[in-house]
């Protein structure tokens, strides 16, 4: 009965004071859905929240009540991902990602061939347009490339489409 508390996720946001970029990019990088600097108002923080629960609720009532009986898994020549038990293998060893790195790629694997920009990769990886953010997207993609590319320089998989956003090329096996 308690193996399905490991699927249910618990939204993080984190309210500081520490407004750097560096200070923002850690606590994404870490896993924290949001992250919000002093000064802000009541009202802004509710909206956040109920931002991340209805995206969080969403997900998980997608799952539906027999989800171990489902497996989400994508093949490609160089890696698989799993997105019931959130793992990456290449070539038969784990990839070690972030969860938000995890996010990304799930958001891509979801969206073959699709043109993605890197604001609609923030509303739907991190849940919102964060606002002069779009670098950390260029960020997640290189060491997204790092990790599961053959070539990081001459990637196979995600593809940057100048001046638009990213396409990724992977042409899957999916079992479910």
């Amino acid at each position: 009965p308690f193996n399905n508390l490991s699927r249910l996720k618990t939204p993080i946001m984190i309210l500081t004071a520490k407004g750097e970029e560096y200070d923002k990019v850690i606590g994404l990088e870490l896993g924290a859905d949001d992250y919000l600097t002093k000064p802000f108002s009541p009202r802004e923080v509710l909206a956040r929240i109920k931002a991340i629960t209805r995206r969080t609720e969403d997900e998980q009532s997608n799952e539906g009540e027999n989800w171990e009986q489902q497996r989400d898994i994508y093949r490609f020549p160089d890696f698989t991902v799993d997105l019931t038990d959130y793992s990456v293998e290449k070539k038969g060893e784990k990839v070690n990602l972030t969860p938000k790195e995890f996010e990304l790629l799930a958001y891509f694997v979801k969206r073959p061939q699709r043109v993605l920009s890197r604001d609609k990769l923030l509303n739907g990886v991190w849940g919102y347009d964060y606002v002069g953010q779009t670098r950390m997207v260029d960020m997640h993609v290189s060491h997204l490339r790092e990790k599961i590319e053959r070539d990081p320089k001459d990637p196979q998989y995600i593809q940057t489409v100048r001046g638009f956003g990213y396409r990724f090329e992977g042409e899957s096996n999916q079992n479910n």
